[in-house]
Order: structure tokens, then sequence, then C-alpha cells
């Protein structure tokens, strides 16, 4: 393994579907109020907001856990108990210079070291190519996360998608439709962030879960999905621009034989955490089959 990245959950051989996905969001999955108060979360921000003032907040998901059920009537079934935090709740914990402090004072209050981080829920994908290829991105160094380095398409599910509004509240949402959030924001962020169109996009599988060790914990979860076009026209899909094309310089593609191996090569330095934990369960859950 690596020590930026670690693998909370491993799904089957080939990965899982949306069909075979459950979440539970309740109010008991949320971030534990900090030990001294929430108030050095809102120091953090409005200083964040004085040097870097587009910054905005805005509701994500939180994972708490993942359970795999192996023999459900319809195959695995996962369920994910998910809570509600923010973009200023994750700078303030998981990005805080108190992290792992946070990290310590969480296990030994509660038994899990994540319970005061915010720990937005992050989706990522293994992108193949018709003619074999994975595809990744240069983020551009104007970025707040991993500026500079290499990824995989991704982003975040988001609960604005499902109830706009800054305050959602838990009874807002429906699990199933919560699940329907998470696999298709990953098709929304190949399409905005590489310019491909959705019809060119199979349905992705679920590959398993990823904790960026970078961001205490911070935890994202991977997907594969396949691409009808060739490498050559995925690139020029990319390079003609897309409505998030100013989060990336550029494209790379690397043969699907070469990813099997790609911790050996001068590359890996490159990849930032989640690029390298979509890696990792390519390799274990679709690599074999690809």
């Amino acid at each position: 393994m690596d020590p930026e990245v670690s693998l909370l959950l491993i799904c089957p051989p080939g990965g899982l579907p949306e069909e075979q996905v459950r979440v539970e969001l309740s109010p008991a999955h949320d971030r534990r109020p900090l030990p001294g108060g929430d108030e050095a979360i809102s120091a953090i921000w409005e200083s964040r907001l004085q040097t870097q003032p587009w910054l905005f907040d805005a509701p994500k998901f939180r994972l708490h856990s993942a359970v795999l059920e192996p023999t459900g009537s319809a195959g695995p079934l996962l369920h994910l108990r998910l809570g509600l935090t923010s973009y200023r709740d994750f700078l303030g914990t998981n990005w805080s210079n108190s992290a792992a402090c946070l990290q310590q004072q969480g296990a030994a209050d509660w038994g899990d070291k994540q319970a005061y981080l915010a720990d937005p829920l992050g989706v990522g994908a293994a992108l193949a190519t018709s003619d074999g290829f994975l595809v990744f991105l240069h983020r551009s160094r104007q970025v707040a996360e991993a500026p500079g380095l290499v990824d995989v398409p991704g982003g975040h599910p988001e609960p604005q998608a499902l109830c706009p509004g800054n305050s959602p509240s838990h009874k807002d949402f429906l699990g199933e439709l919560v699940v329907h959030e998470l696999f298709s924001s990953i098709l929304q962020e190949i399409c905005d962030e590489v310019n491909l169109p959705v019809l060119t996009l199979s349905q992705p599988l679920l590959l398993g879960i990823a904790r960026n060790q970078t961001s205490a914990g911070r935890a994202s979860a991977e997907f594969f999905v396949r691409c009808s076009l060739t490498s050559e026209q995925v690139r020029k899909y990319y390079l003609s621009g897309g409505p998030e094309a100013h989060e990336s310089t550029g494209i790379i593609f690397v043969e699907t034989q070469r990813v099997q191996r790609l911790q050996e090569t001068e590359m890996w330095a490159e990849l930032c955490p989640s690029a390298k934990g979509a890696v990792f369960l390519y390799n274990l859950v679709q690599g074999s089959s690809t």
C-alpha cells in the first residue's frame, strides 16, 4: 500500500451496481461537536475567507461507516451510513492543524477516531476508454485540493441536488435518492471535467471506498466507468473545454495493463491520494476483468 491512502471497503469482483447499495441517512451519523465547542471551526473558516474570498460553504454527505452483506437476495448488499456535514466543517476539522489531535480525542471519547471530523464523502472514477486506457487529469495549481497533482475525474455527491438550500434536514432525503445521487454524481463529474457526452458512459460500478490519510482519513467512493470512445476521441472532447475545464491543465492516458504496475513508475509520486485509492481498488476489483 501507500501511506497516503488506506482502503475502507473493497467491493466484490466486478464492483457493485446502484441496485445493490442502500443508504441510511441519520443525525446519529453526523460529526460530533468539538469538545471545546465549534467556535474553532468558525475561526478557521473566517481566516480562510480572508485569503481565499472565493470559497463558499455547501452541504455535503458525511460517511460514518459502510457494511457489506455478502449474501443478499439479489447478491451482495452494501449499507452506507451517512450523515450531513459541510465544506466549512471539512476545512475546520479534516484540514485543520489539530486534525491528528481530534482523531486521538475521538478515539478516546467515542471509540471512533473520525467522530469529530467532517469526513465529507467524495467520488472518483477509474474511467476506461474503448481502446484500453484509463483517464487521468493533471490538476490546475489554482484548485484548493491537490494542486498540480494528477487525479482521476471526481468530486462530491451533492445534497443540494436533491434538496436545494444551505440547511437541509436529514428527513428531507430518501435513501434511494441519495444512492442515485451518489452514482449519478460521478457521471456528472466526468461530463463536467472531461467534457464527455453522458450517453458515451456506462452505468458506474462501485469498486470500494478509500481514505485519504493526508486529510485525516476523508473518504472517497471509487467507481469504474466505461466510455464508448477511444482515447483520441476523449482527448478531442477534453481539449474543446467543458464546465470545469479550469480545474485541470492536461489529460493523461495510461494503458490498463500498465495500471497494475503503476506504483512502480515515476508517475505514482505525481498521483494525489484519491487517485491512488482509485488505482488500488481498480486493480483489486475490476482490473483483471478489463
